[in-house]
């Protein structure tokens, strides 16, 4: 196989900072505000478009295309990974759950532990939000393991291990303990001073690639916004 050459400078998508490429994934750090893949609303302006303009180096009409993962929130920023093929898209989504995935969030409050494993089952109701349930039955199994890195009178740092990834998982589980999301519109607070975006970040991730199955380990620095917060 021939060594892989990046497209030049000028096709690389606005918002999202490429950390690694080959033939077959592409592992970048997108930034808060910028949606995985569309909506009814937003169609262009998503990771999904820019990459696949991106690989398809300005050519509309070129076949190439990038394959959807896994998503992260639209106020999320941090580690995202696409595939270039379906076949690197099956293997990556097939062993997801094994793979080791760290965000860190800032939280409102203290919580009453510095280091535990939350579990719940969650569920989804009819306004496309997600709540804890006790019933297994009802909902899909949840765990978020947390550390408590730094805290101060109003917020606490925290690492995250995403020990599973449902939809909304963080969020929940950290509003569940009455400590949402530093700017969290959706499960916490409106407004909270200091704040001007969801404080939440994929910061680590180690996978196997489809094809070589070697470990990789990829990183995206925390913002620094996030420990100016908890002072």
């Amino acid at each position: 196989m021939k060594p892989f050459k990046q497209p030049p400078k000028k096709f690389h998508p606005r918002g999202l900072s490429i950390l690694y490429e080959d033939h077959d994934i592409i592992v970048v750090d997108k930034v808060a505000g910028l949606l995985t893949v569309s909506t009814d609303r937003t169609r262009e302006q998503t990771a999904y478009f820019l990459l696949t303009d991106y690989v398809r180096k300005g050519n509309s009409k070129s076949r190439n295309r990038v394959h959807i993962v896994h998503r992260l929130d639209r106020e999320t920023s941090g580690l995202l990974v696409v595939a270039k093929s379906a076949e690197a898209k099956k293997f990556l989504q097939d062993e997801w759950s094994g793979f080791k995935k760290k965000y860190v969030a800032v939280v409102c409050g203290t919580l009453p532990e510095t280091a535990a494993t939350i579990t719940s089952y969650l569920a989804e109701n009819s306004a496309h939000k997600m709540y804890s349930v006790p019933d297994p039955r009802k909902g899909k199994l949840a765990k978020t393991a947390y550390r408590v890195v730094k805290k101060s009178e109003a917020y606490s740092l925290l690492e995250i291990d995403l020990l599973t990834g449902r939809k909304n998982q963080i969020r929940v589980h950290m509003a569940d303990q009455g400590c949402p999301v530093v700017g969290d519109k959706k499960y916490g607070e409106k407004k909270k001073p200091g704040a001007k975006r969801l404080c939440l970040h994929s910061t680590s991730l180690t996978l196997i690639h489809p094809f070589s199955k070697k470990e990789m380990s990829f990183e995206a620095k925390m913002p620094s916004s996030f420990e100016s917060l908890v002072k």
